[in-house]
């Protein structure tokens, strides 16, 4: 199948493709098991953000603390002591309504874009922990990488910019993370391949929505914002990096 279409308007917005130096490092078969815990984490980190600018800025009290109890069986595996995957399938289940607690006129279209998101992050970090078990592979905690703080360095202290440039590094984030799936795909074995151009489509829907929300939001033109972040962003991704992450820079070890 042709990725062109799709593949085209990520590789505009970004500021520089992956690095070979990380494609080279990343497609070793001694870090897959690093890269699939991290890959796995990074997409419970995408569901939490998203919950967090829904409790923040739009959910009423009750609304919010359920879609926050949404994440909790994915934290507890995730930072807990023990791994029990049994409990973290709930996403298979995930129903509840959000009620909004405010009239701004993009309340409901973030509603409806962040718990469509909230779902499938978490049914990909099912889907990654699925692959880990299958292959034997066993999963231990790992550090962050440098990546989304350096990011959120760059996020406005006021509102509403606050919100419109943490949005816009949403964009970067599943962005980067659409390009490196399909930089990435074509190194590893047939399955993995196949997995990672599954989440092609997902992942450049994300970065769409995080945009048209921030150009909803924002009273004046994003686009200097969405050039300071970008050039930021691609600054993390071109750098040299002492760890081997998801998201990280070029390899320096």
């Amino acid at each position: 199948m042709n990725y062109a279409p799709l593949l085209d308007p990520i590789h505009q917005f970004l500021h520089c493709r992956t690095p070979q130096a990380w494609i080279d490092e990343a497609r070793k078969p001694e870090n897959l098991t690093l890269l699939l815990t991290d890959h796995m984490v990074c997409e419970l980190k995408a569901a939490q953000t998203a919950v967090w600018l829904i409790r923040k800025y739009v959910a009423d009290k009750p609304s919010g603390d359920a879609i926050l109890a949404w994440l909790k069986p994915y934290e507890d595996f995730t930072f807990g002591e023990h791994h029990d995957s049994a409990v973290i399938h709930a996403h298979r289940g995930l129903t509840k309504s959000v009620i909004v607690r405010n009239a701004l006129p993009w309340a409901d279209e973030m509603v409806e874009k962040m718990v469509l998101l909230i779902k499938e992050e978490l049914h990909h970090f099912y889907q990654v922990w699925e692959i880990m078990q299958a292959r034997g592979l066993p999963y231990r905690k790992i550090t962050a990488s440098r990546y989304a703080k350096g990011l959120l360095r760059e996020v406005t202290t006021h509102e509403p910019d606050t919100l419109v440039d943490k949005l816009i590094c949403g964009a970067y984030i599943e962005a980067r993370s659409c390009e490196r799936f399909a930089s990435l795909a074509p190194h590893l074995d047939a399955q993995l391949e196949k997995f990672y151009i599954s989440l092609l489509r997902s992942e450049a829907r994300h970065y769409q929505d995080y945009l048209t929300l921030a150009a909803q939001i924002s009273p004046k033109d994003i686009a200097p914002r969405v050039q300071a972040i970008g050039e930021a962003e691609g600054r993390l991704i071109s750098e040299p990096d002492n760890e081997l992450r998801f998201h990280s820079g070029v390899p320096a070890f």
